[in-house]
Order: C-alpha cells, then structure tokens, then sequence
C-alpha cells in the first residue's frame, strides 16, 4: 500500500512515521509513504505556489500549475503509472468515519493532496481531485493534520500493527460489532482517589464482565450518541437483552 503526500510542510509527516505503534505499518513496509513539496514544481525564483484570489477577499490561494507539476512527478513515479484516487482534505468532503477508514485500509493507497491558505485554485481540483475528504464541521489551517488522522487510522488496521490483533475489533463505530461506542476502561490500582474499579471487571467470571461491558456500550451510545441506537436497531444488531437495558436508561424508542 502506497501513499504519496503532496504538502508544503513535508517535516510534519517525520515524527510520525518514527514514533508510536503506527511506525511498524512503515518500519515493515505495509506502508509506503511519499512526501511530495509542490513548491519544488514552481517556477521562479521564489518558488511560488500561492497569489491573489479573483474577486478579492482576504488570503491567498495555491496555483493550480505547481500543483498539477507535483501530481504529474507523483503519478510517474508510481507502479505502472499509476494515477491511483487522488484525495483532497475539504471543509466540503465526506465526512471521515469508521467504514471510510476500512475502504482505504483495504485498497492499494492514494495520492493526497493538502491544502493551504484559502484553498486550492478549483481548476486543479474539476481536473484531478477524485475523492474529498472532511475530518468534521470545523476548519484547520491545512490538510497535514487531516492526512495524519487518516494515515493513522489506516496504519493502525494494518495485519500486525496492534499488539493485539483483534483489540481494533472492539473500536467504537466498528459496524462488524455492533456499532456503538466503546465502554470504560480501568487498570491498577483496584481504588484510586476514592473511586473503585467496578466489581464486575474483578470477577473473573467472563460472561458476567462482557455482559457488563456490553451494558455500558449501549448506555454510553444512548446517552452520547443516540443515532448510533437507532442504526444499530434498523440493522438488527440489538437483542432483548440490550432492549432491556436501554429500556432501564431510559433510553427505549430511540
């Protein structure tokens, strides 16, 4: 799997292929990562990517020429010319979510490209861009931080990453479970300023800790996420069981 980044600020992407347990989805070449400066395929002698929007109006805009340079290096240097999906991070992109992540961490990788500024001339964007991508309701000075977040999503799916493989199974919003949120979690001591680790996770009795794991997912989803129920209802995941105890939060009907 290969993704190639076309950014200004290469250095962001260093430490995060270096560090933590993602760094082994590159450290074993799962993953294949490329960092792209376009402002390499500018012209002059201060290497512009950027200039004045059309119409007026504050900030600046990145060029489509140095842009489509960068991209056009990238697609040459992949297997077979390949122009692979081409990714833009946009406040107007689908949203990301756990059923995107799979998408991407099941394919052959993508070509991303990350913002600047007040956008990206749209003449790039109607010529190339295939796929855009949003990371929520809120607007980043650039697209690094949104192409980490997805990296690491992907990273983190990949075969032998995680210590242990099926700990991802368990990740909120995963819909091969259930959907809904993930439950609290605890670790020594047994009792910490005052508060006590449930009696349930000290049993030993495994049927009776899932079970409590189970009703905290299903409270916590109510309670935090309700639309998460109501999916999860409409696609059959919910027993009698979990009725009940939505019924017992108050949370029925949802």
């Amino acid at each position: 799997m290969r993704f190639d980044v076309l950014t200004l600020f290469p250095e962001l992407f260093a430490p995060f292929v270096e560090a933590g347990i993602t760094r082994r989805a590159y450290a074993s070449g799962q993953i294949v990562l490329k960092l792209w400066n376009p402002r390499d395929y500018a012209e002059g002698n201060y290497r512009r990517v950027d200039d004045r929007p059309f119409g007026g109006g504050p900030g600046m805009v990145m060029l489509a020429e140095p842009l489509a340079r960068c991209l056009a290096a990238v697609q040459a240097d992949r297997a077979d010319n390949d122009p692979g999906p081409v990714v833009l991070f946009s406040p107007i992109g689908q949203p990301l979510n756990h059923a995107a992540v799979e998408h991407w961490s099941a394919g052959q990788g993508a070509i991303l490209i990350c913002g600047r500024y007040e956008g990206i001339d749209q003449r790039f964007i109607d010529a190339h861009v295939t796929h855009q991508i949003s990371l929520g309701d809120f607007v980043l000075s650039g697209g690094e931080i949104a192409a980490l977040a997805l990296l690491d999503a992907v990273a983190r799916l990949q075969p032998g990453v995680l210590n242990d493989e099926g700990s991802h199974l368990e990740d909120s919003f995963n819909p091969a479970v259930d959907g809904l949120l993930d439950c609290p979690h605890y670790t020594r001591p047994e009792e910490w300023q005052g508060q006590r680790v449930p009696p349930e996770l000290l049993s030993g009795h495994h049927a009776q800790i899932e079970r409590w794991r189970r009703d905290q997912r299903l409270a916590l989803t109510a309670r935090q996420r309700p639309e998460l129920i109501a999916a999860a209802r409409a696609a059959g995941r919910l027993n009698r069981a979990d009725e009940a105890v939505l019924a017992k939060a108050g949370a029925a009907g949802l």
